[in-house]
């Protein structure tokens, strides 16, 4: 990616994962690769997720032939084959379709599968500096991919009651990825999303999971938000549909976050 001062590095490849449904994830995906995209870098927007909620925050997948699924199942073809343009100035995507459920039957035996997207990520990182990966709400081999091609991991939190829970088995599979397949993983940090500041127990949860992840919590905290719900109905980061809201400016800060500690 290009950092602050102008230098470049090798891609950053950041896999958003948390098999916890609903905690901001696909949120924090699209919204942050808008943010790297704002300040100018390539970015790739990579949709490992059968839902398809990053693709369709974008894209109109009727229009979409190729998809994640091709790219992981098919031969090695031209990068523009799977990728498509967004309206974000220098924010790609390669979409999800439903037949991405499919992945896991499709590569279970295969001796190369865990490394499968790493592989066809090569030919993408000459042409892209950040690469943003949305993966499934489970650890299966999906996320276990996204994970070995991945530089770092970010993990959304819910401030809610149960926000730690299973946050142990994410952690457990990251090192296991760390002791094998992708021994360069790093932790890049964890975000509280869905914060509602004017509860006692949003506060508490917050406090809890700086003592679990202390100096690995994000500084920046993304509040509950009514504008970045409606955003990609719209087909539209924050940073368009809403510029001047909160979750616009909180996803701003953790970008410059994030590259402080890439």
């Amino acid at each position: 990616m290009i950092t602050t001062n102008g230098t470049k590095k090798s891609s950053t490849v950041i896999a958003i994962a948390n098999q916890k449904g609903g905690v901001g994830k696909t949120t924090t995906a699209i919204n942050l690769a808008a943010a790297f995209a704002r300040r100018g870098n390539r970015v790739l927007l990579l949709d490992m997720d059968p839902q398809g909620n990053s693709s369709i925050s974008f894209l109109d997948l009727r229009a979409v032939e190729r998809s994640a699924y091709e790219l992981m199942t098919e031969g090695h073809l031209p990068v523009n084959t799977y990728v498509h343009e967004t309206s974000v100035e220098n924010l790609d995507v390669i979409p999800a379709r439903i037949s991405l459920a499919k992945l896991e039957a499709k590569l279970v035996g295969d001796f190369d599968a865990p490394f499968r997207l790493k592989d066809r990520l090569e030919s993408f990182k000459r042409k892209y500096e950040v690469i943003i990966i949305d993966t499934p709400p489970t650890l299966g081999l999906t996320t276990v991919n996204a994970l070995v091609a991945a530089t770092h991991v970010l993990i959304p939190v819910q401030s809610s009651y149960f926000a730690l829970e299973g946050t142990d088995d994410l952690l457990e599979t990251i090192e296991k990825v760390k002791a094998r397949p992708n021994p360069n993983l790093r932790l890049l940090g964890v975000v509280v999303t869905l914060h509602d500041r004017r509860t006692t127990l949003a506060r508490e949860v917050c406090g809890q999971i700086r003592e679990v992840f202390g100096e690995k919590m994000f500084e920046t905290v993304i509040t509950k938000s009514v504008r970045l719900e409606e955003a990609p109905a719209h087909k539209e980061s924050i940073f368009t549909f809403a510029p001047n809201s909160s979750g616009a400016n909180e996803y701003a800060q953790l970008c410059e976050e994030v590259m402080r500690r890439v």
